[in-house]
């Protein structure tokens, strides 16, 4: 049994306008050492399917199942998700500034995270295992820095030590949600060997939502593209790159910048509303290649060339994948 296994997971939120479907029956698993990329425009739901397997969804109506180690996590309690937060699934969100206190140090904050979990710690033990964490994650000088606020460090640095309150307590699984979005292309390469060290180092999982093709490219075992709430197409990275089957995968990957200096391609028009999805295919009003039964029919997710690690939600010939490079 894998470390994570989510099967036909459904999330929809009621709002005056109507229920928001925004999770449509989304199947993954990810193992020890692994790292899965979740990716897709924004509004696919991304964020939401993970936020919701750690109890952070309020309000929403959710069915489906998310094993972890055992404990589902869909029907736990809020002790349960309380105790494996933190402890045994961590988190690293897209904007660290807004994640952490402004009014508290930062070492302070991971101590505060430490003891909440593990009660047996004393504060100084804590506060010497936060230093060696912020030197870990490449925090400069940590054991003065680690008793300054949050706005005094760049935005790569609080990502870091984001990173490092993420991993204080070792825990199995690591969903990081866009955690490279806002940094310069240097401070996103820094902060991403972070991550591979510390996974190599402790064997974590990760579970990392991105929009950056790139970052996929570099980081990833396998690949989940969403679109409108549920998955489109699954697979090794590799194939996603090289193998790939589902039209929407290859308008992200034509929408990249060419070396060769070549126009970007566009994928033309706008995600459906969540609210009022079309019958049929979600990406058909925008394929390249529908045909009628597009339009009518919502084509089920079916392994590509018999493999089951490949799957596509497509009515093209699944025998048959297209080459996006050589």
């Amino acid at each position: 049994m894998a470390l994570l296994e989510v099967q036909d997971l459904r999330v929809s939120f009621d709002t005056p306008d109507g229920t928001v479907r925004a999770v449509r029956g989304l199947s993954f698993s990810v193992d020890r050492g692994q790292t899965l990329a979740v990716v897709g425009e924004s509004g696919s739901g991304k964020s939401v399917a993970t936020q919701t397997i750690t109890g952070l969804t309020r309000g929403a109506q959710i069915s489906g199942t998310a094993y972890f180690e055992g404990t589902d996590l869909i029907s736990a309690d809020a002790a349960t998700l309380r105790r494996l937060r933190g402890a045994e699934i961590g988190m690293i969100f897209q904007d660290p500034l807004s994640s952490l206190h402004p009014h508290y140090r930062i070492g302070w904050q991971i101590v505060e995270m430490i003891q909440a979990h593990d009660h047996e710690i004393s504060k100084r033990a804590a506060r010497r295992r936060a230093a060696d964490l912020l030197t870990l994650v490449g925090i400069p000088r940590a054991a003065e820095r680690i008793d300054d606020y949050p706005h005094q460090f760049s935005g790569g640095m609080r990502q870091r030590v984001m990173i490092a309150m993420a991993m204080a307590l070792d825990p199995a699984l690591l969903i990081a949600d866009e955690p490279t979005t806002a940094l310069d292309v240097t401070v996103q390469a820094q902060v991403l060997n972070v991550m591979r060290r510390l996974q190599e180092e402790f064997g974590t999982a990760i579970i990392l939502i991105t929009h950056d093709l790139g970052v996929v490219a570099e980081m990833s075992d396998e690949v989940i593209v969403m679109y409108a709430g549920a998955m489109m197409e699954r697979a090794p990275r590799r194939d996603i790159f090289y193998r790939n089957h589902h039209p929407y995968t290859q308008g992200l990957l034509a929408s990249l910048p060419a070396q060769s200096g070549k126009r970007l391609t566009p994928i033309a028009g706008s995600p459906p509303s969540l609210i009022n999805l079309p019958k049929g295919c979600p990406f058909a009003a925008r394929c390249p290649h529908v045909f009628d039964r597009c339009r009518v029919e919502t084509p089920p997710a079916t392994d590509v060339q018999g493999d089951p690690r490949h799957q596509s939600a497509c009515w093209l010939d699944h025998n048959v994948t297209e080459a996006v490079a050589s």
